[in-house]
């Protein structure tokens, strides 16, 4: 039988078929004495597959929304579902030891690490994870983004478009089935920044992974099948949820 989420608006949002879902999804801080609001009541079901964008002016929510649907944070109330699997059933080793399996991140600065080369930075993930062939499946994938001539050199000595697609390559080499993205373009000029989101679609489309993308750039949201956007932590828009 299909779970369900049941919406104050009546609306009916069925969770077998979606990767990703959040259900009144809330966030309150304190502050000098006061309660701030950063996320109010945030709901939807993402199909497994989809691109969705989350959109908004800076400080509306976006980064919040995603560090918890990563479960990176927990709400103030409400849930999330994510790979079947309800958040707040599980204490942060659990969070953890779901996103090693389900998902990739992709972040704004890259978050490489620094005394690694750039094939070790990309194997380190399949290493942790005890697969065998890291280091050979890490090559192929630096190849696939460009870089198989840049195997052993470390991110001191890389451009910020070829950290990026070092990043990408972590990204995908554990085969996620959910890719986080949060402003991947936001320290990339223009023209490397439409490289790198090329390069993302591509491998994302290869891969089969659902992509949440974190933008503030409305022609980047564009190129997504959903859009959620945020104002003051509200949902004011949504398309293909």
């Amino acid at each position: 039988m299909r779970a369900t989420l049941d919406f104050p608006n009546d609306e009916t949002l069925t969770l077998s078929p979606a990767i990703l879902a959040a259900r009144g999804l809330s966030k309150q801080v304190g502050f000098d004495h006061e309660t701030l609001t950063i996320l109010d009541e945030v709901s939807f079901a993402l199909p497994e597959g989809s691109t969705l964008a989350i959109v908004g002016a800076s400080g509306s929510g976006k980064s919040t929304l995603l560090g918890l649907l990563a479960g990176l944070d927990s709400p103030s109330k409400g849930s999330v579902e994510l790979a079947g699997q309800a958040l707040d059933t599980l204490d942060e080793d659990g969070r953890a030891r779901l996103r090693a399996r389900q998902v990739g991140f992709v972040f704004q600065s890259f978050q490489l690490l620094p005394a690694l080369t750039a094939l070790d930075n990309v194997a380190l993930p399949l290493e942790l994870s005890g697969q065998g062939d890291a280091q050979r499946t890490a090559q192929a994938l630096l190849e696939r983004v460009g870089l198989g001539h840049r195997l052993q050199h470390r991110p001191k000595e890389l451009s910020g478009g070829e950290q990026q697609r070092v990043a990408l390559a972590r990204a995908f080499v554990t085969r996620p089935k959910l890719l986080f993205a949060d402003e991947p373009t936001g320290n990339l000029d223009t023209q490397t920044g439409e490289r790198v989101i090329d390069l993302l679609f591509s491998l994302n489309a290869e891969s089969g992974t659902t992509l949440v993308l974190v933008t503030h750039d409305e022609r980047l949201a564009a190129r997504c099948g959903c859009r959620l956007r945020l104002a003051a932590g509200k949902v004011v828009e949504r398309q293909g949820l």
